[in-house]
């Protein structure tokens, strides 16, 4: 682990240590998950289509901070969680896999992180499959699956 407080504002230093120990560690594919730090143009260059995020919406709506209280504040029915390749632009990289989840009612910011949270939880590791295996291609800054299944019908909320 590489702690990002020595070096205060200074991303590029911190960019440069972190990229020394990936090195050192031979790692092929950086996996973020609540990172909440932005990486320079740079870092994230050198990394394309080897480091992923995970974010508590359905990108590329809601993106940045506090997802589930601006869907709670957008009335929106459905939310989710999305898989995405990182790009310097923050939450807009090619999109890998999505899941949806239905706003309740009742809900709050934190009964609704829960539910996505699952999803996340059962996404990222397809994810990260998908990648692995190669079955991921970027054509037009989107994301082809090769022998994905397709879902039939659609997500409606609320129900009848």
């Amino acid at each position: 682990m590489v702690d990002h407080r020595p070096y205060g504002k200074d991303r590029a230093a911190f960019e440069r240590a972190l990229q020394r120990v990936l090195d050192e560690h031979r790692v092929e594919l950086v996996c973020l998950g609540g990172f909440m730090r932005l990486f320079t143009p740079a870092f994230v260059l050198h990394w394309r289509e080897r480091m992923l995020n995970v974010h508590p919406s359905l990108l590329p709506a809601f993106p940045g901070l506090d997802p589930h209280g601006q869907v709670l504040r957008a009335g929106a029915k459905i939310s989710g969680a999305t898989v995405h390749f990182v790009i310097p632009e923050i939450d807009a990289g090619p999109i890998i896999a999505q899941a949806a989840v239905p706003v309740l009612e009742d809900d709050t910011a934190d009964t609704l992180a829960a539910r996505v949270l699952a999803q996340e939880h059962r996404i990222y590791p397809l994810a990260l499959r998908l990648v692995v295996e190669r079955r991921v291609r970027i054509v037009d800054g989107r994301c082809l699956i090769d022998g994905a299944r397709l879902v039939d019908g659609a997500l409606v909320v609320p129900r009848d």
